[in-house]
C-alpha cells in the first residue's frame, strides 16, 4: 500500500548497530511491537522496557486502532497477555463511548483471562489491595459482565486457581447478571468455592502422582493405563498431547494409543482447531529426539505433517514468480521469544523461511550473517531441515549484513520480483564501509524498477533499516502462521494496518 510519508529527514534515527534506520508511524509501530512480543528479554530490550514503549505507543494512537489490534492479537495472532494490556492502558483513555466494553468482550476467550485482565489493572492502576479495585473502570466491568456469561462450569471450575486475583474476587467486583437460571447456579457456586472439580489431564495425573504403589513396575503400569485412558477418552486436548508427547512416549503406551495420537497430531481439522504458533510443533520436534522409542519416527512425520497443514493457508508464488528468501542468522537472533523458552528468534526466522519457501515454485533460499549464502532448502521436512540449518550456526558469522543478499542480486544482474527478508531489522555494514541497505535497495530498484521488498520482523524494536512507506518496500509482523494472510494481503495493496482497521469489534 502507498502511504503519504514524511519528509525523509524528520524520520531517520539510528538503530541498536548504530546504522541508519528509519522510524514508524504511530501504528505501524505499535503493530510492530504487540505481535512480537512475549514481555519478555530481548537483546535490545528488557521486558519491562517493552511494555513501557508499548504503553507509550498507545497515548500516541487512535484509541479504535488499539482496540481493533486488541483483537486482532487475540483472536487472528493467538496471543494471550498482550491484548489484555492494550484493553487496561485503554481503559485509562477512553471514556464515554463502549469502545472499552466491546473490546473486552472481543478479548476474553477463555475464563482464566477475566481474573488476568483485573490482575494487570490492579498492577497498572498500582492497586495495591484487592478491594480497591471496586473502583473500576465502568466499561471494563460492563466488558466483563458479558465474559462472565461466556463460560460453563467445566471451564470456569478448569481455571479456578489460587491466585492475585481469583474468580471469587471477580465476582464481586463485576457483579455479573447471570443470564439463565442455570448460569446464576454456576455464580453461586463460585461464591461458595462449590464448583465440580474438573475433570483434566492435569487432575488426573495429579492424583496417580500422589498415589503410592507397591513397586516400580505398579507404578509404571498405573501411568501407561492412565496415559491410554486419557489418549482414548479424547479428554487430552491438542496442545495437551503436542506438550506431552515425550511422556506419552515413555510410559509405553499400547500401538493402538500411539496411532491415535499420531493421527490426531496430523488431522487437519484438529490442527486448525488447535492455533498453535508454528514453533510450538519445532519445540516438540526437538524435546523428543532424542528420545528411544519404536514409535519416534511415526511421530516426528506426524509433527511434520502438522506444520504442512499450518503452511497451507500460504497462497505462495507459482513458477511464473522469482523469491528470495534470506533468514538472518546473526548473534542478536539467538534470543529466546520467552524467558522460560527454549525456542530462539533465529529459530522462528528459519522456520518461517522454510514454510514460505515450501510453498513457492522459483524460489532463491539462504541465510545472511557476515556473509550471505545461498542455500537451497527442500520442500518437505521443514522441521527436520530446520533442524539441520541450526547446526550450520555460524557458518555465515555473526553479523547483520542484509545489504549483501541485494548487492548478490545487483553483482549477477538478476531480476527477482520478491525479496524477504526475516530479520530484527537490526542491519548494518559490519565490515566497516559505509554500505546501506537502503542504498541498495534504491540501486537495486534502478535496475529491477518491478522488484518488491518484504520485512518480516520478528523482533518489533520500531526502527526499519528503510522508509517502509515508499519503494514497494513492505512491513510484516509477528511470530503466528498468520503472519502470512499479512503477505496475502499486501499482494492485494493492503497494509497490515489496514487489515487491523478492519477488525469488526
Amino acid at each position: 500500500m502507498k502511504f503519504n510519508f514524511l519528509r525523509k529527514e524528520n524520520r531517520v534515527v539510528m538503530n541498536y548497530e548504530g546504522a541508519k534506520a528509519y522510524t514508524m508511524t504511530p501504528a505501524e509501530e505499535l503493530y510492530s511491537a504487540v505481535v512480537t512480543t512475549g514481555l519478555s528479554n530481548a537483546t535490545y530490550e528488557k521486558g519491562n522496557d517493552r511494555l513501557a514503549r508499548i504503553q507509550a505507543l498507545i497515548l500516541k494512537n487512535d484509541p479504535e486502532f488499539v482496540a481493533k489490534l486488541a483483537v486482532y492479537a487475540r483472536k487472528d495472532m493467538y496471543l494471550r497477555s498482550i491484548p489484555l494490556v492494550l484493553t487496561t492502558e485503554l481503559a485509562k483513555q477512553t471514556s464515554g463511548t463502549d469502545l472499552v466494553s466491546r473490546t473486552v468482550d472481543g478479548v476474553i476467550q477463555r475464563a482464566d483471562e477475566i481474573t488476568e485482565l483485573l490482575a494487570y489493572y490492579q498492577l497498572a492502576n498500582e492497586r495495591t489491595d484487592i478491594k480497591k479495585l471496586n473502583k473500576l473502570s465502568k466499561q471494563i466491568q460492563k466488558g466483563l459482565v458479558k465474559s462472565f456469561n461466556k463460560f460453563d462450569e467445566y471451564q470456569f471450575a478448569k481455571y479456578n486457581r489460587k491466585a492475585e486475583v481469583t474468580l471469587k474476587d471477580a465476582l464481586f467486583l463485576v457483579h455479573p447478571k447471570a443470564k439463565d437460571e442455570n448460569q446464576q447456579a454456576i455464580f453461586n457456586k463460585i461464591v461458595n468455592d462449590s464448583l465440580e472439580a474438573p475433570y483434566t489431564w492435569e487432575v488426573e495425573l495429579s492424583v496417580l502422582g500422589q498415589t503410592k504403589f507397591s513397586s516400580d513396575a505398579e507404578r509404571k503400569s498405573a501411568f501407561k493405563n492412565k496415559w491410554e485412558e486419557l489418549i482414548f477418552s479424547n479428554k487430552l486436548g491438542y496442545m495437551a498431547t503436542l506438550r506431552n508427547l515425550r511422556n506419552i512416549l515413555e510410559a509405553n503406551v499400547s500401538s493402538d494409543a500411539m496411532y491415535k495420537v499420531c493421527n490426531y497430531l496430523s488431522d487437519e481439522k484438529a490442527v486448525r482447531n488447535s492455533k498453535q504458533l508454528p514453533f510450538r510443533f519445532l519445540s516438540a520436534y526437538r524435546e523428543l529426539k532424542m528420545i528411544d522409542s519404536p514409535y519416534l519416527s511415526s511421530i516426528l512425520e506426524a509433527l511434520e505433517d502438522a506444520v504442512v497443514i499450518s503452511a497451507k493457508n500460504i497462497k505462495g508464488f507459482g513458477f511464473d514468480t522469482s523469491v528470495v528468501i534470506a533468514a538472518d542468522v546473526s548473534g542478536s537472533m539467538q534470543q529466546p521469544v520467552s524467558p522460560k523458552s527454549k525456542v530462539l528468534l533465529y529459530d522462528i526466522g528459519l522456520l518461517m523461511s522454510m514454510m514460505l519457501q515450501s510453498q513457492c515454485k522459483n524460489v532463491v533460499s539462504g541465510m545472511f550473517g557476515d556473509t550471505w549464502k545461498r542455500v537451497p532448502m527442500p520442500k518437505n521436512g521443514i522441521l527436520r531441515n530446520v533442524d539441520t540449518f541450526y547446526k550450520r550456526e555460524g557458518e555465515v558469522g555473526y553479523s547483520t549484513n542484509g545489504y549483501l543478499v541485494i548487492e548478490d542480486l545487483i553483482r549477477k544482474r538478476e531480476k527477482v520480483d520478491k525479496v524477504m527478508l526475516l530479520t530484527d531489522t537490526q542491519l548494518w555494514d559490519s565490515n566497516g564501509g559505509r554500505n546501506s541497505f537502503e542504498n541498495s535497495w534504491n540501486q537495486y530498484k534502478s535496475f529491477n524498477p518491478n522488484a518488491k521488498l518484504y520485512i518480516f520482523d520478528l523482533a518489533g524494536y520500531g526502527k526499519q533499516p528503510l522508509d517502509i512507506r515508499k519503494n514497494d518496500v513492505y512491513l510484516i509482523a509477528g511470530w503466528s502462521d498468520k503472519i502470512f494472510d499479512v503477505l496475502n494481503a499486501l499482494e492485494d495493496r493492503k497494509s497490515a494496518v489496514a487489515m487491523i482497521k478492519k477488525v469488526v469489534l
